[in-house]
């Protein structure tokens, strides 16, 4: 039986997610979780052999857990379930060291098949991620998009911005300095060549960096 950690910050979707895993009658949540904190301590506490994590949750997002779990608890492999399907999140999450990628809309088999391929060892991509990935190595830099030109914590801070969070808030979220996110910020509006937030959230949002 594969014991499996589930993250989502919405509590219908993990019991929905809960079913189809434990209906295949080949994997067990042990642990669930409604935010990358806690789905990082879960993680570190309860050793899942998998663990399925969401990008878009509060607190530290989906990206900085796969980050921490890689440098923490390497022997943990990662599949991100996600309502993304943007180029740019298929790269960060297999950069950020996930080894698997599923979209919500997959079919509920893709799923618990994900699961069981990278708890062998291997990997798990749909086909939309595995295209990207590959033009990615057939283009190289020739396809970074704008998004794609930000570090990784440029990306977060994006986010965390668009969506409301205070230059506060970010930094105690992130255990950096204020200064450093106002740093953060205005590499962020150059490299995007916006003048304010107001821009950088409409940026976000039709890109689809975050949801409506």
């Amino acid at each position: 039986m594969i014991k499996a950690l589930l993250a989502d910050d919405h509590s219908i979707v993990r019991e929905g997610l809960r079913r189809v895993l434990e209906d295949s009658g080949e994997i067990k949540v042990i642990a669930e979780a409604s935010d990358g904190r806690t789905a990082f301590d879960e993680a570190m506490n309860k050793k899942p052999d998998v663990a399925v994590i969401d990008i878009s949750m509060p607190g530290m997002d989906g990206l900085e857990v796969v980050a921490r779990m890689k440098s923490s608890c390497p022997d943990v492999p990662v599949l991100i379930l996600t309502m993304h399907e943007e180029e740019q999140y298929v790269i960060r999450a297999i950069e950020a060291g996930a080894m698997g990628y599923v979209t919500k809309q997959s079919a509920p088999e893709q799923l618990v098949e994900a699961v069981k391929k990278i708890h062998s060892g291997g990997r798990y991509l749909t086909e939309k991620a595995s295209e990207a990935l590959a033009l990615r190595v057939i283009m190289g830099n020739k396809s970074l998009s704008l998004t794609e030109s930000l570090s990784m914590r440029e990306l977060q801070v994006l986010r965390k911005l668009a969506m409301g969070g205070t230059n506060r808030e970010i930094a105690e979220n992130y255990n950096i300095s204020i200064k450093t996110v106002d740093t953060y910020r205005a590499r962020i509006l150059q490299k995007l060549n916006l003048r304010n937030n107001a821009e950088l959230s409409r940026f976000a949002f039709q890109n689809k960096l975050v949801e409506w």
